[in-house]
């Protein structure tokens, strides 16, 4: 008796869909992390994997496994459309399966069903991976980032170089020495500081019975 082995009959998971008619452009990774550092645009990142969605993700992306994503268009959509959203990016661990054939049935949804022809549908330049090559530049916006985890996936070592001014940080860095500052004479400082102390008398002496309170959050 010869046996079979199972795995050889089994379809790949997009077997069970339509195969997609049209194809979703290729989003610059640059453009990526422009739009995310600068915030000037609105921008949702879809990444799409599943059993290797591990060692961080983009942040502020959402995960729709590409399994069950083709059941999930139309939520996708009207998530999208209500947040205004300008740029639907979609990744997954390269960029090179799950990722296009997701954005590819986004794109048809958002063209051929909701009549859409101003949401842009493209998918992430190199996916995850592509996105932890190109340095701690773009692993800074990342969100539980591992960078063990990263480096047993690409097989190598990751560049991983403090950043000086990490975003959020409220803060820029100039270099010492790159900006000079004259001291003041000491008439003029007695007189700042004359007016800052009757500032803040006035305000310490200011009655907070006068504030309303529905002026502020």
């Amino acid at each position: 008796m010869v046996a079979t082995d199972d795995k050889a009959d089994e379809k790949p998971w997009h077997a069970a869909f339509p195969e997609p008619t049209i194809t979703a452009d290729v989003f610059p990774r640059s453009r990526a992390l422009m739009i995310m550092s600068l915030k000037i645009g609105s921008m949702l990142i879809v990444d799409v994997r599943r059993t290797d969605y591990e060692g961080g993700a983009i942040r502020g992306s959402i995960n729709i496994p590409a399994q069950g994503f083709y059941w999930n268009r139309g939520v996708l959509y009207e998530l999208a459309y209500k947040s205004s959203m300008e740029w639907v990016v979609f990744t997954c661990g390269s960029s090179n399966g799950r990722g296009p054939r997701c954005a590819a049935w986004f794109l048809e949804h958002v063209r051929n069903v909701a009549g859409d022809n101003d949401m842009n549908v493209t998918v992430l330049e190199g996916g995850l991976k592509g996105w932890v090559k190109a340095g701690p530049q773009y692993t800074q916006y990342m969100d539980g980032f591992e960078k063990a985890y990263w480096e047993k996936a690409l097989g190598e070592p990751i560049e991983d170089k403090p950043i000086l001014n990490p975003p959020g940080s409220g803060s820029f860095a100039l270099p010492e020495g790159s900006v000079s500052v004259d001291k003041e004479p000491e008439t003029v400082s007695a007189q700042k500081a004359s007016s800052s102390s009757a500032t803040q008398e006035k305000v310490w002496s200011w009655d907070p019975s006068m504030m309303d309170s529905e002026s502020f959050p």
